[in-house]
């Protein structure tokens, strides 16, 4: 008996000394500047008493031929949750999409992959780093590598992973970066002709589409208002258009509308505001508006505009004040005493020196998914209607949750996220999202 009693000593010391090991190597995991302390690990928020009943967002008939749009006229009912392929997917948590990027095979050159180098806007700073573009498909405008290789967003096989991965994320709502007809970002080509072609997508997954209007030469309140009218006569229909519940109990579309603070409150007051001159308030064309909150004073500046709530859209925890998880309970508590939605954005890292070399002190490490997890904390703690993700494949900015590959060329290597596999940003943000809907189980009743 004394030998078998030995060897279990020998296995109980080794199995001891490894988790030893383990829980030390786990403690000098330490995260970069910026990094939260709201580190939650395996933890989750206690449960939470029953609060007041709010909005909830909506989606349309999913139960419609997904070869067809919706009637028109038909009417709308709440669902909070959608089952698909890979389980649950939920219409309060929206992820950021862009569609700008193309390739000599689909779109006759390359887009957005290749691109420039954005020069430093002190001349002085910009003379200390290089200058050019990028060159596809070695070289990509991206710290990290898409698995499936620099792709063009008119590739049908391409839409079909991206709604693919998203459904498995558990995420319910795109958030489509939009320009008017002909009109494109500096680095870009007009893609507003693809706008059916995601829709249609997203309606084979269950998937909705809400769009995110974007800085163009000569945006203002009117050309807003007419970009609005475009929008609901040409797509509000589509089976795939996302609708959300008001304050009033209405069923409206809902718009992100990026940098709002380029057009003055009062600008906007007239077209947000009932009273204005050109008012969509209580029109066909009303909707839930959502504005940018970059510094402390724009959230008095929203709600001068007349917009319905303000989300926070940066992925760098301490770039702006809304952007920095500190302040999003009181951005929140702002928000409930003005009748305006808060919803915070959460990423899973920042960096963006391939197309801003000089912008290191931005950079905020992944590490390994702790800096996501943080983030996603954070605005569990706010208690937010609606969750935002930047990004699904904003690749410059290395905010991507969409799948990543190892890559070494002769001139790079790019950043991947091992030890995981591919899905990893997509496994974490399915346990969050099904961790947050949870939560409002417990908060809206």
């Amino acid at each position: 008996m004394a030998r078998p009693r030995r060897k279990a000593c020998v296995a109980l010391f080794l199995f001891t000394l490894f988790v030893f090991g383990t829980m030390m190597g786990l403690r000098t995991l330490k995260p970069d500047d910026g990094f939260s302390d709201l580190a939650p690990g395996s933890e989750l928020l206690p449960m939470i008493a029953a609060g007041k009943m709010d909005r909830r967002s909506v989606s349309r008939d999913a139960t419609a031929s997904p070869d067809q749009a919706r009637p028109a006229g038909s009417d709308t009912k709440a669902v909070l949750s959608n089952s698909g392929p890979e389980g649950m997917i939920f219409y309060d948590v929206h992820i950021f999409y862009y569609t700008w990027y193309g390739t000599p095979n689909m779109d006759g050159k390359y887009s957005h992959w290749d691109h420039i180098l954005v020069p430093h806007w002190d001349p002085k700073i910009a003379s200390s780093y290089p200058r050019g573009r990028h060159m596809p498909p070695q070289d990509i405008g991206s710290s990290f590598y898409p698995e499936l290789n620099p792709y063009s967003s008119r590739d049908p096989d391409v839409l079909e992973s991206h709604m693919e991965q998203i459904g498995a994320s558990a995420a319910g709502v795109l958030v489509l970066s939009w320009y008017p007809p002909g009109l494109a970002d500096d680095n870009g080509e007009p893609v507003e002709d693809l706008v059916p072609d995601v829709l249609d997508a997203a309606y084979r997954h269950n998937l909705k589409v809400a769009f995110h209007i974007q800085p163009y030469i000569g945006r203002n309140d009117q050309s807003v208002h007419d970009n609005i009218k475009y929008i609901i006569d040409r797509y509000g229909d589509h089976g795939a258009f996302y609708t959300f519940i008001s304050s009033t109990g209405k069923s409206l579309p809902l718009f992100y509308i990026y940098d709002t603070y380029l057009t003055p409150p009062e600008s906007w007051s007239e077209f947000l505001t009932p009273t204005g001159t050109h008012s969509v308030r209580g029109s066909s064309y009303d909707a839930v508006f959502i504005a940018l909150i970059v510094e402390e004073r724009h959230k008095h500046d929203i709600l001068a505009g007349g917009f319905d709530g303000m989300y926070t859209y940066f992925a760098s925890n301490g770039f702006s004040f809304g952007s920095s998880h500190q302040n999003w309970k009181a951005i929140k508590a702002f928000c409930d005493a003005n009748d305006l939605l808060f919803i915070p954005s959460v990423g899973p890292g920042y960096v963006d020196t391939s197309i801003r070399p000089w912008n290191n002190h931005n950079m905020r490490n992944r590490v390994n998914g702790r800096y996501y997890e943080t983030a996603l904390q954070a605005a569990l703690n706010a208690r937010p209607e609606v969750v935002t993700i930047t990004s699904f494949n904003e690749w410059h900015e290395g905010t991507q949750i969409e799948r990543a590959t190892p890559k070494k060329t002769v001139t790079r290597v790019y950043l991947d996220y091992q030890p995981h596999g591919p899905d990893h940003y997509l496994e974490l943000t399915r346990r969050w999202v099904e961790q947050f809907n949870k939560e409002k189980e417990q908060w809206l009743v």
